[in-house]
């Protein structure tokens, strides 16, 4: 579940994130599916609105993405805290073991917003039962030659950096679904 990070925005389908995940399971044979939960210029709130359908593809795990876009638009920490809570509830209640990716606040919003923008995840990351990766763009942000010319999005080179950097957690998250369904 997340946002154009996940989705692949600017990406051909198989450079995006999704497929790329696929791939790199497919190869260590993890036997899994990936389901494409990543919806372009999400927020938090948005994500929140739309867990129904996520959760309507009944998944075994969740890996949830966001944060990106409330950082862009400059939204208040604490709704996002708030959003992102409720995500994690909603999907623990629903016996999904989840894998929280991190993100960080785009440095012209200001010190101040960019250390409150943090500590929403680094509490989100001391929450019971989750796993958690700290920064989703960790090695490819400031990095132009793995960045679109937007600064932003990863390219598919940068989308690789990410996929070798998560596929780890990820296949934490799947031993911890595979326990929590057997």
């Amino acid at each position: 579940m997340g946002d154009s990070l996940t989705a692949g925005y600017g990406l051909a389908h198989q450079e995006g994130f999704v497929a790329r995940l696929q791939s790199a399971l497919d190869a260590v044979h993890a036997q899994t599916q990936v389901l494409d939960g990543g919806v372009s210029g999400d927020t938090s709130t948005d994500a929140l609105a739309r867990l129904d359908w996520v959760l309507g593809d009944k998944p075994d795990a969740a890996l949830v993405e966001l944060g990106g876009n409330d950082g862009l638009r400059g939204l208040d920490p604490a709704t996002m805290e708030r959003n992102l809570r409720a995500i994690i509830g909603r999907l623990q209640m629903a016996h999904l073991p989840v894998l929280v990716s991190g993100m960080l606040a785009p440095p012209n919003m200001g010190p101040q917003y960019g250390a409150q923008f943090k500590a929403v995840f680094e509490r989100i990351s001391t929450l019971p039962g989750i796993l958690y990766e700290p920064f989703f763009l960790d090695g490819v942000a400031g990095h132009p030659e793995l960045q679109q010319t937007d600064r932003i999005h990863p390219n598919a080179a940068g989308v690789d950096v990410i996929v070798r950097r998560i596929l780890p957690p990820v296949l934490r998250l799947l031993q911890q679904a595979r326990e929590t369904h057997s």
